[in-house]
């Protein structure tokens, strides 16, 4: 896959980054044991990963603004273009040692995402897309999965957690989609529940109140995958709302079903 220019930047970005993260997620199995904990340490752990992604973006784009979970908005002096950033996605799991987090970049250009990367570097896996270009893992092309019989199918969602929206919504969602499933998983890392969806590990996704940086490489590439993004209601501003279903196009009828008949 010959890649661009803009996202050989992200790309490397991202790798960096990651390679960072490996290194401070080899100490934190040791601070477990911490009466402390590796809280502090996985914080600092995240803000060096940013710092690095910032430090490559704005080198290679000046202008370019940025959106990232850390350090919040830079407006950029083009008026065109806006990164969106996650250094550390799945940052719980990365604070308990569980090996499933990545690190998340899109371009956003007069707004519509064209670029994204979602690198787990755990795994060494890395998600590419680019608008109208198709979606890899490692330079393989990405199609979502073909399953059409919701009996066969795997889901994954978010469940909140403490002091964070509707736990009765969920658990009456849950009522009415886990009897219809082969099966529900809960990740703790957005972007790869969208890139598993893309990637058809799972055929389809739903959750609530995120951020754009969570979500926006992973939407597209879902959809550069062959799949479908949209809100919980079937509309298109899913970035804004945070609210987001994904998947193929069967899977992503029955959740948006699903969902709407368990509000009932």
């Amino acid at each position: 896959m010959a890649r661009t220019a803009i996202l050989n930047v992200m790309v490397q970005a991202a790798t960096k980054a990651g390679r960072s993260l490996i290194r401070d997620f080899g100490e934190v199995e040791n601070l477990q044991v911490s009466r402390k904990g590796p809280g502090d340490f996985v914080s600092a752990a995240d803000r060096r990963a940013e710092e690095i992604i910032r430090t490559e973006l704005t080198k290679a784009r000046p202008n370019f603004g940025l959106i990232m979970e850390e350090s919040g908005v830079t407006e950029g002096t083009d008026g065109q273009h806006v990164w969106h950033v996650d250094p550390l996605d799945g940052t719980t799991n990365f604070l308990h040692g569980i090996p499933i987090f990545a690190t998340s970049i899109a371009l956003e250009r007069l707004g519509q995402i064209v670029a994204a990367v979602v690198y787990n570097p755990v795994m060494d896996e890395l998600y590419t897309a680019e608008r109208g270009r198709g979606a890899f893992l490692n330079d393989r092309r990405l199609r979502v999965a073909g399953r059409s019989e919701l009996s066969e199918m795997v889901f994954a969602t978010g469940l909140p957690r403490i002091g964070h929206s509707d736990h009765g919504r969920m658990l009456k969602q849950l009522r009415h989609i886990m009897p219809e499933l082969a099966g529900i998983r809960r990740f703790g890392a957005a972007s790869l529940d969208l890139a598993w969806t893309a990637s058809g590990r799972v055929d389809g996704y739903w959750e609530y109140d995120l951020n754009s940086w969570d979500i926006a490489a992973g939407a597209l590439i879902v959809k550069e995958a062959g799949g479908y993004v949209s809100e919980t209601d079937g509309k298109q501003g899913f970035l804004e709302s945070g609210n987001i279903v994904a998947g193929n196009e069967i899977a992503h009828k029955h959740i948006l079903r699903l969902l709407k008949a368990a509000q009932g």
